[in-house]
C-alpha cells in the first residue's frame, strides 16, 4: 500500500480540524487550512468535498465560514479515512478483500507472495483500523507539548539531519505515554 497525496493530505486536514476541535479554535478556513498544512487550495477544496460528501466534515459558509469535523473524533476510524481516498490496502490486487482482483499467478492459492501480500494487507489494517482520529489528534498534542518543553529545557539542540526515527512514530509516542 502507498498513500497516494490526496489520501495523505485528507489525513493531515483532519487532523489539523481535529486540532482545531480540540484547542476550541471554531471552524478554519479553507484558505487557513491550505496555508496551516501547505496544501494547494484547490486540491484541498476537492478533498474537502470528497470529506464532506462522506459525512466527515461540514463547512459553513460565508464571511466568518469554514471547515470542521461533522463526527465526533472517536468515531472516525482512520482505516475508513484511507480506503475512502485511497481504495483498497493490499499492496496487491489479489491479497485485497475488498477490490480483489485476480492475479497472473498460475496457483494463486498457493502463491507464497499472495500469502506475504495478505499478511502485510492485515497488519497494515489493524493499524490503521485500531486507531480513532481522536488517538491520533491526542498523540500529536501530546508529542508537540513534550517537544516544546525540552526545546525550552534545551535552548541549543544540534541537528543530524531530518530522517524517519522510529521513535518518532505514533506506536512509539502512544506506547510511551501508557506503560504496560
Amino acid at each position: 500500500m502507498k498513500l497516494t497525496k490526496r489520501g495523505e493530505y485528507a489525513l493531515r486536514t483532519l487532523i489539523r480540524l481535529g486540532i482545531a476541535e480540540r484547542m476550541k479554535e471554531g471552524v478554519i478556513s479553507v484558505s487557513n487550512l491550505a496555508q496551516q498544512e501547505m496544501l494547494p487550495f484547490k486540491f484541498l477544496e476537492a478533498i474537502l468535498f470528497e470529506l464532506r460528501t462522506a459525512g466527515y466534515v461540514e463547512s459553513t459558509r460565508g464571511k466568518y465560514g469554514g471547515t470542521k469535523l461533522a463526527k465526533p473524533m472517536k468515531a472516525i476510524k482512520m482505516g475508513e479515512v484511507v480506503r475512502l481516498i485511497d481504495g483498497k490496502l493490499a499492496p496487491i490486487g489479489c491479497a485485497s478483500e475488498t477490490e480483489y482482483e485476480k492475479c497472473s499467478c498460475p496457483d494463486e492459492d498457493h502463491c507464497g507472495l499472495r500469502m506475504l501480500m495478505i499478511d502485510v494487507r492485515n497488519a497494515i489494517a489493524n493499524i490503521l483500523d485500531r486507531y480513532t482520529l481522536e488517538h491520533v489528534v491526542e498523540v500529536t498534542l501530546r508529542k508537540q507539548e513534550r517537544d516544546l518543553a525540552a526545546k525550552t529545557k534545551a535552548k541549543k539542540k544540534t541537528s543530524k539531519g531530518r530522517h524517519a526515527d522510529p521513535a518518532d512514530g505514533f506506536l512509539a509516542a502512544l506506547l510511551d505515554s501508557n506503560p504496560s
